[in-house]
Order: C-alpha cells, then structure tokens, then sequence
C-alpha cells in the first residue's frame, strides 16, 4: 500500500463556547466562501467542550489571536493511506481500525502521538511536522511513502530526511488507559456535493451556531431524553470534498436529498475517550481503542478533538464494543 503525506502544514485549534461570536465570520467565510480564501484543509468539530478547528496555514490566517482562541503549537502534516488500486471487500473493517495494525500501533511503539481526522472519504493521520524522520522510517517497510509537492507525489525515502531516529527521543511509557463514555444518540456519517452547500446554510449556520439556544420543546420527556445524549458535530471542507458527522436529530434539520452516505445508511454509536482532558503528547491513544477494535474486525470513524478523542463504531456493535473496552479498563460495564 500507499503512504502520502499530503501538502499541507496544518494547526489545530480550539474556540471556546462563549467566544464563538467573536470568530463566525470567519468560519462562515471558510466554509462557504472558499474561493475567498485559499484554505483547502478545513475542519471544524463541536463538542460539549468547545470548537476543535483544523485548518492549513491560509485558512489559520482568517482567525485572530483572541482570549477565546487557544493554539496547540506544533505544525501539523496529514497523512492518508492509498491502497494499490486494491478495492477492499465490503466485510473488512473499514476507518482507523483498517490502518491500525499497520500504521497506529507502529507509531504508538515509536512514541509518536498522532491527531486522528476520520471523514465519510477517507481517514486522515496528523502527525507532528518534528516526528516526520521518525514516520518514515518506522513505516517506509510497510509502505511505499510518497510526499505531495505542487500536485506532484515524490517518492521519500528515511535516507532523504535530514535526521532519522530509531526512537523518538521519549522513554518508552506505559500509555494511560483512559476512561471511556458511550453516549446514547445514534449518529451519521454523510457527505454532500460541494456546489449544494448554499442550499443548506441556513440549517448549517443554525446547526453550528445556534445550537445552544434555547429550544422550543421544553417537555420533561425531552429533557429526560437528552440528559445521556452528547452534543457532537462536525463538519471537513477538505481539497473539494464534504463530510459531515451529526446525530440523528441533527439530520433531520438537512434535507434528506441533498444528503447522502453508504448504501447501507448504517447507523453509528459513539465511545468518547478520556477523563480529564487529553495531551497532544500522550502517546498511544488512538492504539488503544483502535487495536481491539481490529482484532474484533468492526469499522471505526476516529475524530480527535483538542480536548477528547471519539470513536464511532457500528449500532450492532455497541454491546460487544463496551464489553470490550469495559473489561480491557477492568470496570463495571455502563453505558
């Protein structure tokens, strides 16, 4: 398989809840006014904590050094895996839990903490831009790794990176086993062209915007009804492509032609990973969830965000899913 480090030097960055207003032009901008800018990596994900927003150097100049903007300092380089034009069988696993064996574990023994960005396209892993000597040569045996330049796939070898590490630099650790949360919603994974986004901004806008206003139903059966749901939303505006993630209240604001994900229509549950929030040094997150996900064989859509780290994991897979982290962190069973 193929191993392509995209051309782009991204940085992660979080928006506080009360600071939003401060930044919506902004964000309105880069999502839909992209010919206005020349940011093409653009993600954007609400969770109860905050906004994480992912986006490449051009698009982290819209945003303005503010109090309720927070700045993870390194340089990030997204990395995607292509396989040689080997279309993989609809039983396989698909998501991170394809990639973890060959690429997360690999790097999690190698001390290299990875950003994981799951879209409805593809799966992307952010490594830091100082660990990239170390990337390649822990996975250069496993991949052909090619390095986007202008359009352009160049062949990288260990030998054409200035400094290559056997270790990075860290002693070896054993990794944090972090407490895990299954909420209740069901969620989607789904895609849109990109032409019809106009056509759905005003739902997207309210949905990303305005989604802490006070709602209209105020019933007790509502309010029961939510108390161990999450509030999960997001949104990748990355190189053309749309994808989104939302429960499925959220998606029945959308209207439903415009739309579209797997054949299946699968529905998706969460486990969101992590106590206190998580450190963009900690190493072995992602391996955590992603190994006993593999060796079971079920699909997983991996989203980090600057606070917590989310996994969703296929309906029917739920019950086994919790057993499984459950036993792995020796705790009752809850969800």
């Amino acid at each position: 398989m193929d191993l392509h480090i995209l051309d782009h030097k991204l940085r992660v960055t979080s928006i506080s809840k009360n600071g939003l207003v401060n930044f919506t032009h902004p964000l309105i901008k880069l999502i839909f006014l992209r010919n206005r800018t020349r940011c093409k990596f653009f993600s954007l994900t609400e969770t109860p904590e905050n906004y994480t927003v992912v986006l490449d150097e051009e698009g982290f100049k819209e945003l303005e050094p503010s109090e309720h903007l927070k700045v993870e300092g390194s340089i990030w380089l997204p990395l995607n895996v292509v396989s040689n034009g080997n279309a993989s069988s609809s039983s396989q696993a698909v998501g991170v839990t394809k990639i973890a064996k060959s690429v997360i574990a690999p790097l999690a023994q190698q001390h290299v903490s990875v950003f994981m960005l799951s879209t409805y396209q593809t799966d992307f892993i952010l490594v830091k831009e100082k660990d990239l000597s170390v990337v390649i040569r822990t996975l250069e045996e496993e991949f052909n790794i090619y390095r986007e330049f202008e359009g352009e796939s160049v062949p990288v070898h260990c030998q054409d990176v200035s400094v290559c590490l056997h270790k990075n630099g860290k002693e070896a650790l054993q990794p944090t086993v972090h407490p895990v949360l299954i909420p209740q919603n069901q969620f989607c994974v789904m895609s849109l062209d990109p032409e019809t986004l106009p056509s759905i901004a005003t739902t997207l806008i309210d949905v990303l915007f305005y989604s802490s206003s006070p709602k209209e139903d105020t019933s007790s059966s509502s309010a029961d009804q939510d108390i161990n749901c999450i509030k999960f939303f997001s949104f990748s505006l990355i190189d053309g492509y749309v994808s989104l993630v939302m429960d499925t209240k959220a998606q029945r604001q959308f209207p439903a032609d415009l739309l579209f994900t797997s054949s299946s229509g699968e529905l998706w549950r969460m486990v969101r990973i992590g106590g206190q929030p998580l450190g963009f040094d900690e190493c072995g997150i992602v391996a955590q969830i992603s190994q006993p996900l593999a060796d079971s064989d079920i699909s997983a859509y991996y989203i980090s965000t600057f606070s917590f780290d989310h996994a969703l994991v296929p309906e029917e897979d739920i019950v086994s899913v919790r057993d499984m982290l459950h036993h792995q962190r020796k705790e009752p069973a809850a969800s």
